[in-house]
């Protein structure tokens, strides 16, 4: 009898070169394989801004690149990702500029005597002097030896309008003074009077406008909102009560009425490691000085138990304002709000944190190390992504220089979408500057994907409204076949490029080059077959799209088909969301 005949073996494909998403990660300082802590779920908390002043293209390196980096996980690669970010709005630069707006203010509305007017204009000037004395940094001697020149004109020119005894040469020579000599003179008079200043009110309005007006610059360059904004004003019981779990653990201690973070009793446990991120940096109290800030006074460092010890709490000065603690009136350290904030939001873990390369030492060091003290945990965050410095024509960004371009000042000259294709031609973790030759290659890029996209239209125009017949396939031949091998070889190609630290300049190289292809093809195949490059257009939108360089109007529900809109009117349509929002 014959053998009865069985199925053969099936073998599956196989998938060891399939590449899979890696970032580099801040914490080991190489690309790991991206693997969330809840399946599909990802937690990120970023970093926000300090809004004290108008937001500047320093800014725009940070949230547009997290923004690209947070469309390709949500959009391309599928991940649900929650999304917060902080504003910080107590701060030592807050509270020096709210004080000297008001006094400011204050001193601009007041009559006052010339003769008290050239008394308080030639002091104002002994006290920058000394400051152009004592400064080692450059940029700013040489933004105060600027300020000292323009000071001694205005009272060469109060001077001399006293002695003209013009009454209307006197009254400009005033007004011209305060007017001109605005930042000097707030700043002498907060020297002056600043611990005069008590009412917490003063210092809330500055931060909300300059709130305002950033996210009016983030709509303007179409960086997608947080899910979550948290500000540190609107979290202070959440805050005393993070340190409080920290005091109660053993890594924080009261002196004064301010409390520390106990750097040596946390290095003492087993798991908990602290400087994670910079260990080079443990011990640099001059870093760690910068962030403490400005409240940090020389009998207070003296308090600390180490001089790595950092604040969580402070005691307020005169001046400055204040809040209800057990440990008698004070404000948060800057480092700790981030820490309380993004617990309060995500609870003991968190997938991504990112910020910029600037925060490594030693806001995000002393983050981590609070927030391992608070849960006991040794891994509160598991990837931390730090986006590069921007520089302008290759020099650091600085007012003395005149190279200090804000957001609105780079929108006036580019568009939002020049702008991105800018950041997405560099890779996220690396210094981007910002220059003409950067701009022009942007601009060179959005040339080249419009003028296809134009080609594609045209070709293709009537191809999207008509209905499907046999006209509408076509006989593909070896142009056809040669570019859709292009069109596949582009898709593995970006794919490949973004699994790679979201590797988005070498992914717009791939749809470059891809474009060029197409554009042969049209020269050279008349007709074009215009499902295939309905195809190729389409998948260019989509990624441009997901990079957030296309930007287009959110919808909500079904759209609304033609034979329904006959039969519901606009009128009918607006009755219907009134009656809705009773229910």
């Amino acid at each position: 009898m014959s053998t009865k005949r069985q199925q053969p073996r099936w073998v599956p494909p196989g998938d060891e070169d399939k590449p899979v998403l890696k970032l580099f990660n801040s914490l080991t300082r190489q690309k790991e394989v991206f693997v969330p802590i809840s399946g599909r779920r990802v937690t990120w908390y970023s970093c926000g801004p300090t809004v004290y002043d108008a937001s500047h293209m320093g800014h725009a390196r940070s949230y547009i690149t997290f923004d690209i980096l947070r469309r390709v996980l949500s959009d391309y690669f599928g991940y649900d990702v929650f999304y917060a970010m902080n504003i910080t709005d107590i701060d030592d630069k807050i509270i020096k500029r709210a004080r000297q707006n008001y006094l400011f203010e204050k001193y601009a509305s007041e009559k006052r005597s010339l003769e008290e007017v050239i008394s308080h204009a030639k002091q104002v000037l002994e006290s920058f002097a000394e400051k152009s004395k004592k400064t080692t940094d450059p940029d700013k001697k040489q933004m105060y030896e600027k300020l000292l020149i323009r000071l001694s004109q205005s009272v060469e020119e109060l001077e001399s309008a006293v002695k003209s005894g013009d009454a209307s040469k006197v009254a400009d020579a005033q007004q011209k003074f305060v007017k001109e000599c605005r930042d000097p003179l707030s700043d002498w008079l907060d020297t002056k009077y600043g611990s005069t200043v008590r009412d917490n009110a003063i210092f809330s309005s500055l931060p909300r406008h300059w709130e305002e007006e950033f996210h009016k610059d983030m709509d303007s360059l179409n960086v997608l909102r947080p899910n979550v904004l948290t500000r540190v004003s609107e979290y202070m019981p959440e805050i005393i009560s993070y340190i409080e779990k920290i005091i109660e653990n053993g890594f924080g201690y009261e002196a004064n009425g301010s409390v520390y973070f106990d750097v040596a009793a946390f290095d003492k446990k087993d798991k908990h490691h602290y400087a994670k991120l910079v260990p080079e940096a443990y011990g640099d109290t001059n870093s760690l000085q910068e962030g403490e800030g400005d409240l940090t006074t020389a009998d207070q460092r003296s308090e600390k138990r180490s001089p790595n010890d950092f604040a969580l709490w402070k005691n307020s000065k005169p001046g400055e304002p204040s809040w209800e603690s057990p440990w008698g009136l004070g404000r948060p350290g800057w480092h700790i709000e981030c820490s309380a904030m993004a617990s309060n939001i995500f609870g003991p873990n968190l997938d991504i944190h990112t910020g910029g390369v600037d925060l490594k030492f030693p806001h995000h060091d002393n983050e981590i190390a609070q927030s391992e003290a608070h849960f006991c945990n040794p891994e509160w965050v598991k990837y931390f992504l730090h986006s590069g410095h921007l520089t302008i024509a290759g020099c650091k960004m600085s007012k003395s220089l005149k190279n200090f371009v804000s957001i609105q000042d780079a929108l006036s000259k580019y568009s939002a979408r020049q702008l991105r294709f800018a950041f997405l031609l560099h890779s996220w973790r690396d210094t981007l500057d910002y220059s003409q030759n950067t701009m022009e290659c942007a601009l060179q890029y959005e040339k080249l994907f419009n003028e296809f996209f134009l080609n594609a239209k045209c070709v293709t125009a009537t191809f999207c409204s008509e209905k499907s017949s046999f006209s509408t396939f076509t006989k593909w031949n070896d142009q056809e076949t040669s570019l859709n091998d292009k069109f596949l070889q582009t898709k593995c190609n970006v794919h490949t490029a973004l699994c790679d630290n979201v590797d988005t300049r070498t992914a717009l190289d791939f749809l470059r080059e891809l474009v060029t292809t197409s554009n042969v093809y049209l020269r050279e195949r008349k007709p074009a077959n215009k499902l295939l490059l309905h195809d190729i257009a389409s998948y260019i939108t989509r990624i441009l799209t997901i990079f957030g360089a296309i930007n287009e109007p959110s919808k909500i529900g079904f759209p609304v088909s033609k034979e329904s809109a006959n039969n519901v009117s606009v009128n009918n349509l607006s009755n219907l969301c009134v009656q809705n929002s009773k229910l």
